[in-house]
């Protein structure tokens, strides 16, 4: 069931936004990790790339978990 965003309460918003927020920080952060091994296995043109995504895959989960818990959302 589809509902209208406003409807929602402002406490609500808030904790479906963060969760989403979340999500695309693991997402991002499992990609860059994907990626950097593909790049060590030879799959992907290495140009110095693996241990920057990582640490860009770190960041992300780190800054992701200051969001804190958020419920069941």
């Amino acid at each position: 069931m589809l509902c209208d965003w406003n409807i929602l309460s402002d406490d609500l918003q808030l904790v479906l936004s963060r969760e989403a927020l979340r999500r695309a920080a693991e997402i991002i952060a499992g990609q860059a990790e994907i990626l950097a091994g593909e790049m060590e296995t030879g799959y992907v043109r290495d140009l110095g790339g693996p241990d920057a995504l990582r640490l860009l895959a770190g960041l992300v989960r780190v800054n992701g978990a200051a969001l804190g818990p958020v419920g069941n959302a």
